[in-house]
Formats: C-alpha cells, sequence, structure tokens
C-alpha cells in the first residue's frame, strides 16, 4: 500500500515573534501558521498589533527577534540586538516579492490612470516588456471589474473602486500572499461589498489572503478560520462558527460581545 504523503509545508510560519519601538512589546511571542488558498481574518481591539503583523509578515517592520518563513524564504534573529547582514536583507528582499499587501491609505499616483498604476511596479521592479504589463494589467482590472475604467485617474473613481485598483495593482507583481490592512474601513458602507467581493473572488482562484478588518459579517462568512488579538498577543484561533458562537477565551467573549444583535449572520 502506497504510504501517504506528508502534509504539505504551511505557505507561512510565525514562531515566536516578538516586536517593540521605544516601549513595551507590541508583538509578543506570536505563533501561527497558515496554509496555501486559506482565507485568515485578523480581529481585535485597536491598537492591538493586528497591523504591525501585517507589516511585519511583508518585512515593512523587521522582527526583533523570532522566526517569519513566507513561501519558502525564513527570516530569523535572536533579538532586536543581533546584527542584520546583507544575506539577511537579501532574504527579507525576496521574502517581500512573495507579498502584496493593500492599505487603508490607497496610494495610488494621481497624476497616471488606473491601467497605468497597475502596470507600472512589474516594468519597473520586474523589468516586464510593455506590452506585456499592459496585457496583464487588462487581465487583473477585468478580473476586479474596473476594464470600463482603465484609462480613468484615480480622483474619477469611487473609494470602492480606487481600492479595487489597489488590490489589481499589488496583484500584479504575481504576490504568492495577499495581505490588507483595514481595506474598507475609509470607505461608505455601500461600497464596502464591492471590495469584500474582489476578496471572495480571490478565495476562489487560490489565493492566500490575511485581512486585518472590522467587518464581523464578512469575517464570519468568508474567512477559513479567525485569529483574535489583544495586547499584543494571539489569544485565540478558531474556525469562524466557534468563534462567534462558543469563543473559548473570556477576552475573545467580551470583545465579540459588543456585536450581539448586530447583523454578523
Amino acid at each position: 500500500m502506497r504510504e501517504a504523503a506528508p502534509p504539505a509545508a504551511p505557505l507561512i510560519s510565525v514562531e515566536h515573534l516578538f516586536k517593540s519601538y521605544d516601549g513595551p512589546p507590541v508583538l509578543r511571542d506570536i505563533n501561527l501558521t497558515i496554509a496555501e488558498g486559506d482565507l485568515v481574518s485578523i480581529i481585535g481591539p485597536s491598537g492591538c498589533g493586528k497591523s504591525t503583523l501585517l507589516r511585519c509578515l511583508n518585512c515593512l517592520e523587521m522582527l526583533d527577534s523570532g522566526r517569519i518563513a513566507v513561501a519558502g524564504v525564513t527570516l530569523e534573529r535572536a533579538s532586536r540586538r543581533e546584527h542584520t547582514n546583507h544575506a539577511f536583507h537579501e532574504r527579507a528582499h525576496r521574502l517581500r516579492s512573495e507579498v502584496g499587501m493593500v492599505f487603508q491609505s490607497l496610494n495610488l499616483f494621481p497624476h497616471k490612470t488606473i491601467q497605468e498604476n497597475i502596470m507600472l511596479a512589474p516594468m519597473i521592479v520586474k523589468r516586464e516588456t510593455r506590452e506585456a504589463a499592459r496585457d496583464n494589467a487588462l487581465h487583473l482590472l477585468e478580473k476586479v471589474g474596473l476594464l470600463k475604467h482603465r484609462d480613468r485617474y484615480p480622483h474619477h473613481l469611487s473609494g470602492g473602486q480606487q481600492q479595487r485598483a489597489a488590490i489589481a495593482r499589488a496583484l500584479a507583481m504575481n504576490p504568492r500572499v495577499m495581505l490588507y490592512d483595514e481595506p474598507t474601513s475609509a470607505l461608505d458602507p455601500e461600497l464596502v461589498d464591492e471590495v469584500l467581493e474582489v476578496m471572495r473572488g480571490l478565495d476562489r482562484d487560490g489565493m492566500t489572503q490575511v485581512i486585518v478588518t472590522h467587518e464581523m459579517r464578512f469575517a464570519r462568512n468568508a474567512s477559513d478560520y479567525i485569529i483574535y488579538m489583544e495586547h499584543g498577543e494571539i489569544v485565540e484561533i478558531s474556525d469562524e462558527d466557534e468563534i462567534f458562537m462558543k469563543p473559548r477565551d473570556e477576552r475573545t467573549r467580551r470583545f465579540l460581545g459588543q456585536y450581539v444583535g448586530r447583523d454578523i449572520q
């Protein structure tokens, strides 16, 4: 009888991650694994370290200590006093190239059309030809429902359309992982669903996604599992039904209690 294949390594692995700035740790002994194709929501009160965790995952913030591995690229430090050499920063650059990130602030270039915004990074960073970058931009604009707006400038689009363009721009670099930091927090409520639907579509396509969000309905309905953070720690990791119906930790129950009676079904 043929032996079962060993389980695939997680696409994202974090072990004993610590991060601080000038005071107490912002992240305290973070441990998690995320499999390829998972959609994971991170929830928790403001200031609990959710955004810092995302920024460490794509090396916008450098870990003080611990280990981060994304798509086979590993960064490791024993302490923040440990010198980071050229090889370390080369690995950080490689890791960053595997990760796309979408922020609250869109950072689209206002003087370039949506199509030009999407074409720019592949042409500069990956040395793609203009023709290849254009073809990929048109494909991605169709994926996020903006093909007919390709020649418009950002200020001619709604907030939801701009955020979808920002997602397409991140996808243009062909990342293995997409990270989102409160991607709908600055949008009017009627525009939120159009952005969330793009993420659902990417999930159906098998894209690995990690989303910091306050959209509890989306977190419950779309996530493979949910991470609850508080005071720089992961309090609970659970599937979407269990964490809302029977959270294991009192801190999770207290946080989610504010949503009782709201439409998060």
